[in-house]
């Protein structure tokens, strides 16, 4: 049975950086393994993207939500635009692939310092990846990643899979849109695609927006059983497919303690819940 995800409870602050900039927009939140909880996000003082060249490193002692998240730095700062970090742990290390295209790897034993690696997507077709990405595990031996791109000119989610997190072969488009679509943005209108799994049914989360401020926060969940193939939005088929609207910004779900909860976030003067902030709420699955 497909359920719906709804925002459970008031939106509280999670993380605001005072330092290393004014907002945070993308981001990716992680439980180290001394069990701290960690934020990496896009950051910037202008506002503007182009500008956005580092990420800003948040961290919590307490529970995540206790709202007592500290700005302990800023990571990947390399000179060029940094953006949508996705973070994931395997064998005691923590692998981040952030954007713009192409995509970039970096590994870190303490998610302090961060060293960058070679990565090598197979088979991808030009411009099918090119920011946002999100790593999840499938199996004991498959890692997938879905990142947004562009197919014929139109947005999508791709889909890569990798058995060493280092080579991702290009399965095939999970999400695709066409020109009947509402959102026609050069780069895209899909973003920030977070995956859920629940039940042996897989919800997409994706903000889709063209960066107006009437659609900024709103995210649109799809469901399947196939973790590689959500199908095809053109808007007319709207209410065939997508599960709900949630209004969030490039939204992490994350669960703690059995329960769930939803970030949103993004760049100031965009009517977001908290200026400036990663806010949280709870998720509830009806």
């Amino acid at each position: 049975m497909i359920k719906k995800p709804k925002i459970g409870s008031e939106w509280k602050a999670l993380f605001k950086p005072e330092i290393y900039g004014s907002y945070v927009n993308d981001h990716s939140i992680i439980k180290d393994v001394q069990g701290k909880w960690n934020l990496f996000g896009i950051t910037g003082k202008t506002g503007n993207p182009s500008d956005e060249r580092y990420f800003v490193h948040g961290i919590s002692d307490d529970k995540l939500f206790a709202g007592d998240m500290k700005e302990v730095g800023k990571v990947i700062d390399t000179g060029t635009c940094a953006w949508a970090p996705g973070v994931i742990e395997s064998d005691n290390k923590y692998y981040m692939y952030y954007g713009p295209s192409p995509t970039k790897l970096a590994i870190s034993t303490d998610l302090k310092e961060w060293m960058g690696y070679e990565i090598n997507l197979i088979g991808n077709p030009p411009l099918s990846c090119h920011r946002d990405h999100f790593v999840m595990k499938l199996n004991d031996y498959t890692w997938i990643m879905y990142v947004s791109g562009i197919k014929d000119g139109y947005g999508a989610i791709s889909c890569l899979v990798s058995n060493d997190l280092l080579n991702w072969r290009f399965v095939q488009y999970a999400l695709t849109s066409s020109e009947n679509a509402p959102l026609k943005p050069a780069w895209g209108a899909f973003e920030s695609p977070y995956v859920v799994k629940l039940d042996n049914i897989y919800y997409l989360f994706v903000t889709y927006t063209d960066c107006n401020i009437k659609n900024y926060q709103n995210t649109l969940v799809f469901a399947s059983e196939n973790s590689y193939d959500f199908g095809n939005y053109t808007g007319d088929n709207h209410n065939d497919m997508v599960v709900t609207t949630i209004p969030v910004h490039a939204g992490e779900i994350i669960k703690d303690d059995d329960s769930y909860y939803i970030t949103t976030c993004g760049w100031n003067n965009m009517d977001i819940p908290i200026e400036g902030a990663v806010s949280v709420a709870k998720l509830d699955w009806i």
